[in-house]
């Protein structure tokens, strides 16, 4: 049996994994940067 396709699947199921932590992880720092912007602005 040819092992090369279950191969293929846990790379790209690692690569996709990874992508998917690195867009949630960049959308949870520009939220955060946001709110810290707004504790810096002074208050009105």
């Amino acid at each position: 049996m040819n092992h090369w396709p279950f191969v293929i699947a846990s790379y790209v199921i690692v690569l996709v994994g990874t992508a998917v932590v690195i867009l949630g992880s960049y959308l949870t720092m520009l939220e955060s940067e946001a709110k810290a912007d707004k504790l810096k602005r002074p208050r009105k």
